[in-house]
């Protein structure tokens, strides 16, 4: 008798878990994907600031260096080699 007692526990909670999983599954997973796609909206929301700050901050860099690049032309850069092809 408790053998059969402990069977229809067993049966009893794992149906009663069936049906609350299928209440409660669907509201889960919503929540889970808002809060994922939240997480990623704000780490995309970063990498578009530090990409923009970036790329400001190179374009300023890019200026500074092709304005002394202009104001000093007789500035010597190295030593030219021609090579010729031997056969």
């Amino acid at each position: 008798m408790a053998f059969l007692k402990t069977v229809f526990i067993i049966l009893l909670v794992y149906y009663l878990l069936k049906i609350l999983a299928r209440w409660f599954a669907p509201k889960l997973f919503s929540y889970a994907a808002k809060k994922t796609e939240a997480h990623f909206k704000n780490k995309f929301e970063e990498f578009q600031q530090q990409h923009s700050g970036h790329q400001q901050s190179a374009n300023a860099s890019a200026t500074q260096k092709k304005s002394k690049l202009k104001t000093n032309p007789s500035k010597k850069v190295g030593e030219y080699i021609d090579f010729e092809e031997i056969d």
